[in-house]
């Protein structure tokens, strides 16, 4: 078990303030509530025996683009002013914040630039492509893509929406939290998926300011994973990306992160990693329960197979996204 946060060897910063306030994230629902759905959350039986938690799982794959990154795409593209909207946007992506920001792109009437390494799936270019975005292929890695998004923005004075490091993206993704403290009001332990932090910074700004007792545990895939080694070395780290199963964690947190960052560093209470084989087996677990997961949805439940989260009560795992690439699902379930 990777127990990062109780490492004693490591420094104890103050902490950092919440980049959203619960106003914030009340606000971001109200904006977006004709863009998402109240996602379920699903009693798993199953696994609540086998791990001997009481676990549910939050399904983001029932949003419209099934992914929970519309609800930050939607907040911020709809925060901005008309004539801004006018001019169109771009962002670079591993894939579903891609898709969020071409979603709502299409119900506004607006432009819409997608910027991916060529790592992405070929299904998740293809779905930005039925959704009218203009896809930039840029290199071999997310921040390869990032580069000519920002580059984009200077010279043809498009918007960039960013995938996780920004405020408005973090209050929209909060709003998930808000729907399981309705659902679930004692809910003790959330395992959250973790990237660039824009998920979990949204979850646990909600989650620390109710109820400081909550416990809040990020999820990566061993290897590249950025956001564990740059907290554990104190400062954001840049690592050359591998293959995984968990695409959609991949990607630097950037080098002068603003918001997530000192977040995760500073409130998350641990970060677990988890192999490749145990998201293979969490995929195929959830494909024969109830739902197609894509690795770095399953990253959650892998951590809970493994045993490595310990809680006792409500756990709820994020269920983030299904946007998984049907030949790596097909060779994964047979």
């Amino acid at each position: 078990m990777t127990n990062l946060m109780t490492d004693t060897s490591l420094p104890t910063p103050s902490k950092s303030a919440f980049p959203v306030t619960l106003t914030d994230v009340y606000h971001a629902r109200k904006r977006i509530r004709h863009l998402i759905c109240h996602s379920e959350l699903r009693h798993d039986p199953v696994l609540s025996e086998q791990t001997a938690h009481d676990l549910w799982c939050k399904l983001e794959t029932q949003q419209p683009v099934r992914a929970f990154k519309l609800r930050g795409a939607a907040n911020k593209i709809l925060s901005l002013h008309d004539e801004t909207r006018q001019r169109g946007v771009v962002t670079a992506s591993t894939g579903n914040h891609g898709r969020a920001v071409a979603y709502v792109a299409k119900q506004l009437g607006m432009r819409a630039v997608v910027c991916l390494s060529n790592n992405v799936p070929h299904n998740k270019r293809d779905a930005l492509a039925r959704l009218g975005a203009d896809v930039r292929l840029c290199g071999e890695s997310q921040d390869d893509a990032m580069d000519v998004a920002l580059q984009l923005e200077r010279e043809q004075g498009l918007c960039y929406v960013p995938p996780f490091d920004d405020a408005a993206v973090i209050a929209g993704q909060g709003t998930m939290m808000l729907e399981i403290l309705e659902d679930a009001p004692d809910v003790s332990t959330l395992v959250v998926p973790l990237s660039g932090g824009g998920l979990i910074a949204g979850i646990t700004s909600v989650a620390k300011q109710v109820n400081p007792a909550i416990q809040v545990i990020g999820v990566s895939m061993e290897g590249p994973a950025v956001m564990y080694h740059s907290v554990r070395a104190g400062k954001p780290v840049t690592m050359p990306e591998a293959p995984t199963l968990a695409d959609s964690l991949l990607g630097g947190i950037g080098d002068d992160n603003q918001h997530t960052f000192a977040l995760v560093r500073d409130h998350v209470d641990d970060i677990v990693l988890v192999s490749e084989q145990a998201i293979a087996e969490a995929m195929r677990y959830a494909f024969e329960q109830y739902v197609m997961l894509e690795g770095g949805a399953a990253a959650s439940l892998a951590a809970l197979q493994t045993g490595q989260i310990a809680s006792h009560g409500k756990t709820v795992a994020i269920l983030s996204g299904g946007n998984v690439d049907p030949h790596t699902l097909a060779d994964i379930v047979h």
